[in-house]
């Protein structure tokens, strides 16, 4: 549940009190699930009453008295009380003695309610409530119903922590329920966490159902050390429901007021959000900072699709200064683009126009990359005669500063025809042509020629499956094994004199070794005489067909030495590193994801890629990776979320690579659990540039289904620590 504040000042908790206390029982409610609200629905006035009770007695002509467990009904309501008075020509209901009125699962106790049943018009002394939509409980010195949909209680209380329980409550002069509006409205409210005040609004509302409301958000404390200590005070804007805006202030003491904005829109044949923020002045940079950014996509037309994905900011340091996460600060080239697309069914055009935006690190240069303007493609797929025909084309325009420029168009048709296609066996052949031609433009200083290259691709995939019952550990599975076989063709043409604007060479994978190119892109293609072998084992839940283990083992072999690279090759023998891969559940509480690259001729590993999990029960997890590129990367990440005493439980994440001697992050933290709260404390050190690191403190409190005041280091946790439970999340339990 989110908290709205108007017209607030906030009472900064400096420290919270360390050790904590039970409050005051509740009077006893006679229901475990009690409480009381106003139904959303009026019950029809003509509605039967019907009235229970150890004595019934006709004091007057319309005057019925009930006592002994007495219990009246109508419709969806009900009053349950030691003793009842009801006028049926009134409709005036008196209850007295543990008086219990009842509404849609929602309850409202006390010793003392009149009601006038035809008007829902009525009132309660001390009343105590509890609500079923968020489990919210609470107390008052007087209720108020001025009908089936709206009630006021004086001096009242609110709280989601279970009875017996007081660690946070709410205490409000007035407390106004708008079951039409599903809101609550609190008056000179105040937030109370172990007795302390953390928060003060003379008027505050709150969604009773966690729907969209006006106001100011819980405030957002946190810090770090670029930026000092910094406050951020979101105020959210609910216009209409298809626009809302947050408007959110962020106070850093060492940077000065920034001013973050978000507007979002959404309409039967569009949708998007924009974003504004702007530093006016930066008391370090001495400058302004700013921010844009906007997506949006709209249906223009039957079948025909607009986009935009737009982000800029004024410097290279932007991100590095001010962002306060590694996803973040690690951004290089800010997508820029928009595009239209056109889908038919079976085949499909695109038209885009592509730029980036480059962030340089002084230290570690990067390469600005080509803007393409335009590109157009056309992508097509037919099933003719049991055949599968594609085609795919491209026209694109790219254009660099300093790079030499070109046009270029591209045509790809392929068609594939399984021979037998049965579960267990199959073979497939396939044939395709790769034709590119291209115009030099603009800094051509090699004096490159216009030209072209023409080459075709030919494969055959090829693969059986076999299955068998079997019993590991003492538990039932079924076993596969999976042989497979692919040979691709691809004669050899010289490109040296072709441009390269977007090819690079692949990566040697799984994916890859069964595709007919070595590279990526539409400038290079590899030349290629080879068969790839291999062979691939699961293990299978026998009821649901789920994998629980699978390994593989690939390597190929190569009849000719491939002539174009783009880097040198690693060797010079005919046949390929092998790779090998396991992954799944070893144990019930142990998983292994793996992939092993083999040099056979030089008897050492190229690569490999080792993460285990260790996960016993929810909210236990450990996580150990390593990660080995020969002479460029060797890397340790370990994370983890474990109990360590009572409520107490640790965060964190150690990334630090060998080959550097270098810490590339850390996260250390504390969370503790309580019934109805969480209060987790969170620091992470993250490199930023080549020479630079930034450190980044969270800090914040969880008043369950109300408010969380503080930086929300969630999302950071939930990324860096796989395995990650939000412990106060009972759906994840």
């Amino acid at each position: 549940m989110q908290l709205r504040f108007k017209y607030p000042f906030i009472l900064l908790l400096v420290c919270f009190a360390s050790h904590s206390y039970a409050g005051e029982d509740t009077p006893d409610m006679r229901m475990d699930k009690t409480l009381p609200t106003v139904s959303a629905t009026s019950a029809p006035q003509e509605a039967l009453v019907v009235i229970e009770a150890d004595s019934l007695v006709s004091k007057t002509v319309d005057q019925i008295e009930a006592s002994g467990d007495a219990t009246l009904s109508q419709g969806d309501q009900s009053i349950r009380a030691d003793r009842l008075l009801f006028n049926q020509s009134t409709q005036e209901v008196e209850a007295q003695g543990s008086v219990m009125l009842q509404q849609n699962g929602n309850t409202m106790a006390g010793p003392h309610l009149q009601l006038n049943m035809d008007k829902n018009v009525g009132a309660m002394e001390q009343p105590q409530f509890y609500l079923k939509e968020n489990n919210a409980r609470g107390s008052a010195d007087a209720l108020h119903i001025q009908d089936r949909q709206h009630f006021t209680l004086d001096n009242a209380t609110y709280t989601t922590c279970p009875a017996g329980n007081q660690d946070w409550q709410m205490k409000m002069g007035l407390l106004e329920i708008d079951r039409e509006r599903q809101v609550g409205i609190a008056h000179n409210a105040s937030v109370e966490f172990k007795g302390v005040p953390i928060l003060y609004s003379p008027w505050m509302d709150f969604p009773l159902n966690n729907q969209r409301q006006s106001g100011f958000l819980a405030p957002i404390f946190g810090g770090t050390v670029t930026g000092g200590s910094e406050v951020t005070l979101p105020y959210y804007w609910n216009i209409a429901p298809n626009f809302d805006a947050t408007l959110a202030p962020r106070e850093m003491t060492k940077r000065g007021l920034m001013l973050n904005n978000e507007f979002r829109y959404l309409q039967p044949n569009y949708v998007g959000a924009m974003h504004l923020d702007v530093l006016p002045r930066d008391a370090i940079a001495k400058r302004s900072r700013t921010l844009f950014s906007l997506t949006h996509d709209q249906v223009l037309a039957n079948h025909l699709n607009g986009y935009i994905d737009y982000l800029q900011v004024g410097d290279n340091n932007y991100f590095r200064d001010l962002g306060n996460t590694v996803n973040v600060t690690s951004q290089a080239n800010l997508l820029q683009e928009g595009g239209l697309r056109y889908d038919a069914g079976w085949w499909t055009a695109m038209g885009r126009a592509q730029h980036y935006q480059t962030l340089q690190d002084p230290a570690a240069p990067i390469g600005v990359p080509y803007t393409r303007l335009p590109q157009l493609t056309l992508n097509a797929r037919q099933n003719y005669a049991g055949a599968n025909i594609t085609f795919a084309g491209e026209y694109v325009n790219f254009s660099h500063p300093s790079a030499v420029n070109a046009r270029r168009l591209v045509i790809n048709p392929s068609i594939s025809y399984p021979l037998v296609n049965k579960p267990a066996f199959y073979v497939t052949p396939k044939i395709a042509l790769h034709s590119a031609y291209y115009v030099m433009g603009a800094n051509n200083g090699g004096a490159l020629a216009n030209a072209s290259s023409t080459l075709p691709l030919l494969s055959v995939d090829s693969g059986m499956a076999f299955e068998r019952e079997g019993n590991l550990f003492r538990n039932e599975y079924v076993q596969t094994l999976e042989p497979r076989a692919f040979y691709a063709y691809v004669p050899y043409k010289d490109q040296s004199l072709l441009p390269n604007f977007d090819s690079t060479q692949a990566d040697f994978n799984f994916t890859q070794i069964f595709t007919g190119n070595r590279f990526v892109g539409s400038d290079r293609i590899g030349d290629i005489n080879a068969l790839t072998l291999a062979l691939a084992s699961r293990l299978l839940e026998p009821d649901n067909g789920m994998e629980h283990l699978s390994m593989m083992i690939g390597e190929r072999v190569s009849f000719t030495a491939p002539q174009v690279n783009l880097i040198t090759p690693t060797t010079t023998t005919n046949k390929s590193d092998i790779l090998l891969a396991l992954a799944g559940h070893v144990t019930r509480h142990w998983s292994l994801d793996s992939e092993f690259q083999f040099d056979p001729n030089q008897s050492h590993a190229q690569r490999y890629d080792i993460t285990a999990s260790y996960r016993p029960e929810v909210g236990k997890v450990l996580n150990l990776g390593y990660r080995f590129r020969r002479n460029t990367l060797r890397q340790v990440d370990i994370s983890t979320q474990w109990p360590i005493s009572g409520r107490w439980h640790a965060v964190g994440r150690w990334n630090y690579s060998l080959q550097d001697s270098r810490i590339l992050e850390t996260i250390g933290g504390l969370e503790y659990n309580q019934d109805c709260w969480m209060l987790r404390l969170v620091a992470q050190r993250f490199a930023t540039a080549t020479q630079q690191t930034n450190t980044t403190f969270f800090v914040q409190l969880e008043l369950n289904d109300f408010v969380q005041v503080g930086m929300d280091p969630l999302s950071l946790l939930k990324q860096s620590v796989p395995g990650y439970t939000k412990l106060n999340d009972k759906t994840a339990l």
